[in-house]
């Protein structure tokens, strides 16, 4: 028997999802999820092997959930969206339903999961790492899993963001939060009117920014509201320029 996770915040949508996969008494629904949150928990606590994932729902999107769960089952995305760059699915999903979907197109999306179920190939890491799909709210926020704790960390609350091996570290509120992302991605990903990477290893929240003091010759260091002194390199130092209107 197969486990299966529904996780879509229209009750509808379950429902049809429920009802064609009536004609499958292989597949097993263990779990139907309302969002995000609950979705991570469920995977964690099922282990299924397959799931039916929104992508636009409340609190965090799919995405996002992705993000946080350790062992990923595999995908097929359900979404009424297609705007969020779909040739990406193509090639990196396993696959994904455009809200609303017939039976046939859900047999299709069946068939081809079953057909991958033994490829050792997990095609939504690739997804997930993907810099072309990309949610607004990634602007607004960033998630993140603190032992059995999920949070979600205000965009606007970010004091600056430090390389960290193959980590992010977060400066957040006296705090800070490892992220397992590039410096490249919240480059491209956070917004340029407020983030701007000032180094290679920093990138600033500009509201952060009290004043600009040289530090050595061509030099330049960020003082920050709470005293915490950010380098900024030299080829750096022209566009945060920019950035500041001056």
């Amino acid at each position: 028997m197969k486990k299966v996770i529904i996780i879509d915040d229209e009750p509808l949508a379950r429902l049809i999802i429920r009802e064609y996969l009536e004609d499958y008494p292989e597949m097993e629904i263990v779990d139907e999820c309302n969002d995000g949150f609950e979705g991570a928990k469920a995977i964690a606590a099922h282990q299924p092997d397959l799931i039916f994932l929104d992508i636009q729902m409340p609190k965090i999107n799919g995405f996002e959930m992705l993000e946080i769960i350790i062992e990923k089952p595999a995908v097929i995305f359900t979404t009424a969206f297609d705007e969020y760059a779909l040739k990406a699915f193509e090639t990196h999903a396993l696959d994904y339903l455009l809200k609303p979907f017939s039976q046939e197109r859900f047999a299709q999306a069946i068939s081809k999961w079953k057909a991958n179920s033994d490829n050792s190939l997990n095609p939504i890491d690739n997804l997930v790492k993907s810099s072309l799909i990309k949610q607004p709210d990634e602007q607004l926020r960033i998630v993140i899993k603190d032992g059995n704790e999920i949070k979600i960390i205000p965009t606007s609350e970010i004091e600056y963001l430090e390389a960290y091996d193959d980590y992010v570290k977060i400066h957040h509120l006296n705090k800070t939060h490892l992220k397992k992302k590039t410096m490249n991605y919240f480059e491209q990903t956070l917004n340029p009117k407020q983030f701007v990477r000032v180094h290679r290893s920093f990138i600033l929240n500009i509201n952060e920014l009290t004043k600009i003091e040289s530090f050595e010759k061509n030099s330049y260091v960020a003082i920050l509201r709470s005293g915490k002194r950010i380098p900024i390199s030299r080829t750096a130092y022209a566009p945060l320029k920019d950035s500041l209107g001056i």
